[in-house]
C-alpha cells in the first residue's frame, strides 16, 4: 500500500463524490445544531412561561421551537439522502475494483471463495461504515461542539470553559480510551468473518465431498470453534463499549453540574442557567458520538486493510495494451507438436508427446478412457494450461505469442464445469455474445435443444436459473452452457462433453444440431465419452495415458480391433438394453 494508511487508500476513491460527502457532513452538523438549539430554546420557553409573562414575549420562542423541530427532521432526512447517495455510488466503484483485482489473481494465490465473498460484502461494507458512521458524524460532532462552546461563551465565559473541558474529555479522551480497549479484539474480527464465510461455503457446497471423505464432523467442529471465538470477541467488544458509554454518561452529568455551578457563581440569571444546563447536556451527548465513531473505526481497521490491499493493486481501467500478435478475424489453423503436460513433478504426464492437426474447417473428436488427457488437451488449446514441452500454434504462431485477452476471439466454447450464473437465461446467453438479438438467441438455443423449454417458461428469456443453474436439471444446465458457446461462434470451437446429462436419443440430436449450427470454415474439437454421432466427423482420435493410440474415421475405427471398437460394442449393447453400461476404463 506504499506506506499509506488503509483509510487514505480507500478514501482516494471518494474524491469524485467529495462535494456530496461534504454536503452530507454539513447537513449532519445542521441536524445536531438544530437539535441543540431546540433543547435550549424549549428550555428557555418553559422556564420563562412559568413566570406568566405577556404572550408576545414568548411568540418568537414558540415559532422558533416549531421551526427547529421541523428543520431538524428535514436536515436529517436530507443528510441521509445525500450521504447514502454518495456512499452507494462510491461502494459501486469499490466493489468493481475489488472484483476486478480478485478476478485477475490467478493461480495458487491462496484465495478461497468464502474469503473472496467476505471481501466483496463484509469488508466493502466497512468502507460504507467508515464514511457514514465515522467521518460524517465525527465531523458534525466536532463542528457542533465548537459552536456550543461559542454560544455558551456569550452567556458566561467561565461556564463555556467548563463546557469546553467536558467536551474535550467526551470527544477526545473517551474515544482514545475506546480505541485502546477495542483495537486488539477488533483486529481479529474481519479475518474471522472471512474464515467463517469460507467455512459456510465449504460446508454447504462441499457437503457431499466432506461426507464422502468422513471429514464433515471435523470441518463442522472447526467452523463452530471459529464461530464461538467470534462470538466471544463480539461480547468482549460489547462489554467494553458499555463501560465506555457509562463513563460518557458520567462525564455528561459532571460537565452539566460544573456548568451550572460556575454559571451561578458568575451571577447568571436563573432562566439562562437552565438553558446552559440543558444545552451543556445536549452538547456533551452530541460529542459522545465521537466515542461510537472511534469504536467503529477500530472495528473497521482490519476490513479496511483487506480492501485497501486490493484497491492498491493496479487495475486496468481500459483495454490492456496488446503485448503480442493480434488475432485476425476469419478461420484459423491449429497444430499440436510434441505437446507434453505434467501437473506435478515426478507424476505421469497428462499429455505425452501429442501431435494433432486441426486446420480450418476440420472437425475432430477426441475420445478415450477417463484420465486419458482429453480435458487437459482442451485446456492447453484454450491457453488455460501451458505445456511443459512441445508447442501449440495458431496460424503458425505459438499461442503464447497472442495476448491473453485476444485468444478467446479465436478459440473458445464449452469447457468442463462451465459456469452458469444466478441470472436470467438471456443474461447467461449474452455472455457469449453481448448485443445478440432475440433471433440469434433463439437460433443458439434451438441448436442446443433448449428453445422449447425457454418458450414454455412464464418469463421466457427472463427466467432466472438460480445459483450455478440450481433451478435447472443437469441436462438443461448443459444445454444452456452449450447454447452460450454456440452463440459466441469462435473460429475454433471446443466442446468438452457437450451432451453430458442427456439421454442417448437427446444427446445424439443435440450433438447433430450443434455441429450443423457451426459455421462453415470453423473447426471443431469435440471431446466425448459417447461414440454415437461421431460418424460425421473428419477424424476421431483415441487417447490413452496422454498418447494417441488410434486415429481415423468412425467407420475405420469400428472395423479395427482396439479400444474404440470395444467401447462402441459396449455402448451399443447398453443402449439397446442388453447390459448395463459402466464407466469406461
Amino acid at each position: 500500500m506504499s506506506g499509506a494508511s488503509p483509510e487514505r487508500v480507500v478514501l482516494r476513491l471518494a474524491r469524485p463524490y467529495l462535494g456530496r460527502l461534504v454536503g452530507a457532513g454539513l447537513l449532519a452538523a445542521a441536524t445536531e445544531l438544530a437539535g441543540l438549539a431546540l433543547m435550549a430554546t424549549a428550555t428557555w420557553l418553559l422556564m420563562s412561561a412559568a413566570g406568566r409573562p405577556p404572550l408576545d414575549r414568548l411568540t418568537v420562542a414558540i415559532v422558533a421551537v416549531r421551526a427547529l423541530a421541523i428543520s431538524r427532521g428535514v436536515f436529517r432526512y436530507t443528510e441521509r439522502l445525500a450521504g447514502h447517495d454518495a456512499v452507494l455510488r462510491m461502494i459501486t466503484d469499490v466493489r468493481a475494483r475489488v472484483f476486478a483485482t480478485l478476478a485477475a489473481r490467478r493461480g495458487p494465490a491462496g484465495q478461497r471463495t468464502g474469503d473472496a465473498l467476505s471481501r466483496l460484502v463484509s469488508d466493502v461494507e466497512a468502507v460504507q461504515d467508515l464514511l457514514l458512521r465515522v467521518l460524517v458524524p465525527a465531523t458534525a460532532a466536532a463542528l457542533v461542539s465548537v459552536l456550543a462552546v461559542g454560544g455558551a461563551a456569550l452567556v458566561s465565559p467561565p461556564a463555556a470553559a467548563v463546557l469546553a473541558l467536558g467536551l474535550l474529555v467526551a470527544g477526545t479522551a473517551l474515544p482514545a480510551l475506546a480505541t485502546a480497549l477495542t483495537r486488539h479484539a477488533a483486529d481479529e474480527v474481519a479475518p474471522l468473518r472471512g474464515a467463517l464465510a469460507t467455512d459456510a461455503v465449504d460446508l454447504t457446497h462441499g457437503a457431499a465431498d466432506l461426507a464422502a471423505f468422513g471429514a464433515a464432523g471435523r470441518a463442522l467442529r472447526a467452523a463452530t470453534d471459529r464461530a464461538d471465538r467470534l462470538a466471544r470477541l463480539e461480547r468482549r467488544l460489547a462489554a467494553t463499549g458499555f463501560a465506555v458509554d457509562a463513563t460518557g454518561v458520567l462525564v455528561a452529568g459532571l460537565t452539566t453540574a460544573g456548568v451550572v455551578l460556575v454559571a451561578l457563581r458568575a451571577g447568571v440569571g436563573g432562566v439562562l442557567v437552565g438553558v446552559l444546563a440543558v444545552g451543556a447536556l445536549a452538547a456533551v451527548e452530541i460529542a459522545l458520538a465521537l466515542i461510537g465513531a472511534a469504536r467503529q473505526r477500530t472495528q473497521l481497521r482490519a476490513g479496511l486493510a483487506r480492501v485497501a490491499d486490493l484497491l492498491a493493486a493496479p487495475v486496468e481501467t481500459g483495454p490492456p495494451p496488446a503485448t503480442g500478435r493480434p488475432v485476425t478475424p476469419g478461420s484459423h489453423d491449429v497444430r499440436f507438436d510434441g505437446v507434453r503436460v505434467r501437473y506435478r513433478e515426478g507424476a505421469v504426464p497428462a499429455l505425452d508427446g501429442l501431435d494433432l492437426d486441426l486446420p480450418a474447417g476440420r472437425r475432430v473428436a477426441v475420445v478415450g478412457p477417463s484420465g486419458a488427457g482429453k480435458s487437459t488437451l482442451a485446456a492447453v488449446l484454450t491457453g488455460a494450461v501451458r505445456p511443459d514441452a512441445g508447442r501449440v500454434t495458431l496460424d503458425g504462431e505459438e499461442l503464447t505469442a497472442y495476448p491473453a485477452e485476444e485468444l478467446p476471439r479465436a478459440i473458445g466454447g464449452l469447457l468442463a464445469e462451465a459456469y452458469v450464473f444466478h441470472a436470467s437465461v438471456r443474461e447467461n446467453l449474452l455472455l457469449g455474445r453481448p448485443g445478440a438479438d432475440e433471433e440469434e438467441l433463439a437460433a443458439a438455443t434451438r441448436a442446443a435443444g433448449l428453445l422449447d423449454w425457454v418458450r414454455d417458461q412464464p418469463d421466457g428469456w427472463d427466467t432466472v436459473v438460480g445459483e450455478e443453474g440450481g433451478q435447472l436439471s443437469g441436462g438443461q444446465r448443459q444445454r444452456l452452457a452449450l447454447a452460450r458457446a454456440l452463440l459466441a461462434t469462435p473460429p475454433v470451437l471446443v466442446l468438452d462433453e457437450p451432451t453430458e446429462g442427456l439421454d442417448p436419443a437427446a444427446a445424439d440430436a443435440v450433438l447433430a444440431s450443434a455441429l450443423a449450427a457451426t459455421p462453415a470454415g470453423h473447426s471443431v474439437l469435440l471431446i466425448s465419452h459417447r461414440l454415437s454421432g461421431l460418424d460425421g466427423l473428419d477424424e476421431v482420435v483415441v487417447l490413452d495415458a496422454g498418447r494417441i493410440v488410434q486415429r481415423g474415421r468412425h467407420a475405420e475405427l469400428v472395423a479395427a480391433p482396439g479400444w474404440y471398437r470395444d467401447q462402441w460394442l459396449l455402448q451399443e449393447a447398453a443402449e439397446r438394453g442388453y447390459l448395463a453400461l459402466g464407466p469406461a476404463s
